[in-house]
């Protein structure tokens, strides 16, 4: 599994003060979606986040986003080198993703950039598709 580049995730009270700030110190324009009622802004290598604190409680145990050319073959890797998957693979609005918690306890998102595909049921890495 190759891994692409890796995205900091930041939780925030005002996602537009935060999303300008990012933007300007990137030169990039914020990305913008709202996913299970948590605001979301990707800018440059930062995902910024804001919404109700229990939301945001779960979203901070993820220490970071890990960009992967391909989230079931992240998922056949993660597994054979002894991680967990806890969620995923599922489709999101800028692709595919999955969460991990690896051997010494961490936990990552793992993403790309495919549109979610239909498998045949019992398809290996197709849970919650």
């Amino acid at each position: 599994m190759e891994i692409l580049g890796t995205t900091l995730r930041i939780c925030v009270d005002d996602i537009e003060a935060a999303s300008g700030f990012y933007e300007r110190l990137t030169g990039t324009r914020a990305l913008r979606f709202e996913r299970g009622g948590v605001s979301v802004a990707a800018v440059g290598c930062f995902l910024l986040m804001s919404g109700p604190e229990a939301e945001l409680e779960i979203l901070r145990k993820v220490s970071a986003t890990i960009a992967v050319e391909d989230v079931d073959t992240a998922f056949a890797t993660l597994t054979e080198v002894g991680a967990t998957v806890v969620a995923g693979p599922v489709p999101t609005p800028a692709g595919r993703n999955l969460i991990a918690v690896h051997p010494d306890g961490s936990v990552f998102e793992y993403v790309d950039r495919k549109a979610a595909v239909s498998n045949s049921p019992g398809t290996p890495g197709t849970a919650g598709r």
